[in-house]
């Protein structure tokens, strides 16, 4: 399953180990999702989980950065004319929308277009099991 993340669903997996989004991030690493990204989304990937203020080490972010660039898959997206509150975020739909993405997972879903695959990690998660059986 082809799925875009948004960086907020990354730094809510490394920081509770416990929430939704950790789920997800286990799906990936055990490659039974398949991130969609480009080179705006890796290098934001990047630059935010290296903030200081969420203390990540380099050893644990650039492994991961390094599985979602090598297991997921490069997409490159078309431009969209849709009008965005937050202008850094329409990287994510147009990727999603460029890779037929069948979710784009996000803890901000007022950020975006009010879409049925444009879903919260705990929505995601229900989606999953629905589909999983």
């Amino acid at each position: 399953m082809k799925v875009v993340l948004d960086t907020n669903v990354l730094v809510s997996a490394l920081i509770n180990p416990k929430g939704m989004p950790v789920k997800i991030l286990n799906l990936i690493l055990n490659e039974r999702l398949t991130v969609l990204y480009d080179n705006r989304i890796m290098s934001e990937y990047r630059e935010v989980l290296s903030r200081k203020k969420f203390n990540f080490s380099h050893e644990m972010v650039e492994p991961l950065i390094d599985f979602i660039k090598y297991e997921g898959e490069f997409i490159a997206s078309e431009p969209l004319k849709t009008y965005f509150v937050d202008e850094d975020d329409k990287m994510f739909l147009e990727v999603a929308v460029s890779g037929n993405a069948e979710y784009l997972i996000t803890g901000n879903t007022k950020h975006f277009p009010a879409e049925n695959n444009i879903v919260t990690p705990k929505i995601f998660i229900e989606k999953k099991a629905e589909i999983d059986g």
